[in-house]
C-alpha cells in the first residue's frame, strides 16, 4: 500500500499542501492517520477522494455541494438518479449565470458607448452611471 507525507500527496494532487488542510478542516477530506512522530501519513484512496473534489471543483460545483456528492457516493441508499439531479441543478445554475453575465455584458456594452475617452476619468460617463446606479 502506498503512503503518501502531505507534501507528496500535494504534489501528486498538484495542489497546494494547505489546500488540504483547507479540506480536511472543512470535512471534505478525513483525518489523516498520524506516524508516533506526529506527522500525516494519505493513502492512495486520499489521493482519489483529493482528485474527485478537485475535479468536482473543477466542473462547478461548490465545496458544500461536492460534500453532498461525496455523502450520496457512500450511502447506500443513494442512486445514480441522485446524482444526476445534482448534475441537472447545478446544469440549471450555470444556465442562470450564463444568463446574467450576458445581461453584464450587454450593460457594460451599452456604458460602453457612452465613452468616448477624451473625457477626464472624473466626467466618465461609465463611472457616473455606477454612481448613479444609471
Amino acid at each position: 500500500m502506498q503512503e503518501f507525507t502531505i507534501g507528496s500527496l500535494a504534489r501528486q494532487a498538484n495542489v497546494n499542501i494547505e489546500t488540504i488542510r483547507f479540506y480536511e478542516r472543512k470535512g471534505l477530506m478525513p483525518n489523516p492517520q498520524r506516524t508516533p512522530a506526529g506527522f500525516r501519513v494519505y493513502s492512495q484512496k486520499d489521493l482519489q477522494r483529493l482528485n474527485f473534489i478537485l475535479m468536482a471543483k473543477k466542473h462547478g460545483f461548490t465545496l458544500k455541494e461536492i460534500k453532498e456528492l461525496l455523502d450520496l457516493r457512500v450511502n447506500p441508499d443513494s442512486t445514480c438518479d441522485d446524482v444526476r439531479k445534482k448534475a441537472e441543478i447545478k446544469i440549471k445554475l450555470i444556465e442562470q449565470k450564463l444568463q446574467e453575465l450576458r445581461r453584464m455584458k450587454k450593460a457594460l456594452k451599452t456604458l460602453m458607448a457612452s465613452c468616448h475617452g477624451s473625457n477626464p476619468a472624473g466626467e466618465c460617463p461609465i463611472l457616473e452611471a455606477f454612481e448613479h446606479h444609471k
